[in-house]
């Protein structure tokens, strides 16, 4: 019988490489995409195909749906794991990057998701696996563009399950807490480069050490790959995964509580870590110097 075929996103680190690698010990055919094709080559080595993929390319997304189907002749399983956070105060960010924040975060899960649904469709089966996060139920500070994409992500997938369903298509959202991936630093990082200075330095210091604690204190991508494989080999799948550090309790409050009480809880949490948080180290912004800036931001996985 033909192994299923699963395409994760986002697979050269943390969630997405683990995701990877749980597919692949379930027996899926697995189609690992990244940019960074170098760091992929441990999953290479264990049979995972591999591709140098741009997920806000076109026309390297439709090749490589085209390229899964000519080989395998079917796609079984879409992980879109694929993102990073990009924070800041909403008065700070320019519009230029939150405009790559939405395109990153949903456009281009949007538009491979258009490129798999038919096939998915003609087969009558198939689950589209959105990797959101705990902060798509609740928002904050500092946090505008990228819990924005996350809701967005939500939203998409609550409206494409109903929409699906008759094709036997299943939709998963999957709400990671706190994890142990690059994801934190680098978020932690676009915080202080862009309110570390002025009136919100205080929010941004704040927010940034609980961004990089999540970096090095959270639960292992692993535990959100256990959940990634279950949900698509369940019988009948659950429609959310909250998994890792602090996200059912958090997703729980979000869903029970009034807004402005868990505003409270979310300004206590940043209190309470302002106190047991250790301070991170003086960061250098590249904005204020005169070298060129960095590179694009890292995606997840």
């Amino acid at each position: 019988m033909t192994a299923p075929v699963a395409l994760v996103t986002g697979a050269s680190s943390g969630i997405g490489e683990a995701t990877a690698l749980e597919l692949h010990r379930l027996g899926y055919t697995v189609y690992a995409a990244a940019r960074r094709l170098d760091r992929m080559a441990d999953l290479a080595d264990l049979g995972v195909v591999t591709v140098c993929t741009d997920l806000t390319d076109d026309g390297a997304l439709v090749d490589l749906v085209d390229r899964i189907i000519g080989e395998s002749g079917r796609i079984d399983v879409l992980v879109n794991n694929a993102g990073y956070g990009s924070y800041g105060s909403l008065e700070d960010v320019p519009l230029s990057e939150a405009r790559r924040q939405v395109e990153v975060n949903v456009f281009a899960l949007a538009r491979l998701t258009q490129l798999v649904i038919p096939h998915l469709r003609d087969r009558r089966s198939g689950t589209i696996v959105n990797v959101s996060s705990m902060g798509g139920r609740f928002g904050e500070p500092l946090g505008s563009w990228y819990h924005a994409t996350k809701y967005a992500v939500e939203g998409l997938s609550d409206s494409l399950r109903i929409e699906l369903a008759p094709f036997g298509i299943d939709v998963v959202v999957i709400q990671p807490g706190a994890i142990r991936t690059e994801w934190g630093g680098i978020a932690a990082a676009s915080v202080l480069d862009r309110s570390g200075d002025g009136p919100y330095a205080g929010q941004a210091r704040l927010t940034a050490k609980v961004l990089a604690a999540g970096e090095n204190q959270g639960s292992s991508p692993a535990v959100v790959a256990r959940a990634i494989g279950r949900a698509v080999t369940a019988r009948r799948a659950r429609t959310r995964y909250a998994v890792g550090s602090g996200a059912k309790p958090m997703v729980l409050a979000a869903r029970l509580l009034p807004a402005r009480a868990m505003d409270l809880v979310i300004t206590g949490f940043y209190r309470a870590a302002a106190r047991f948080v250790p301070d991170l180290p003086p960061h250098r912004n590249p904005a204020a110097e005169p070298s060129p800036a960095s590179d694009r931001p890292t995606l997840r996985g």
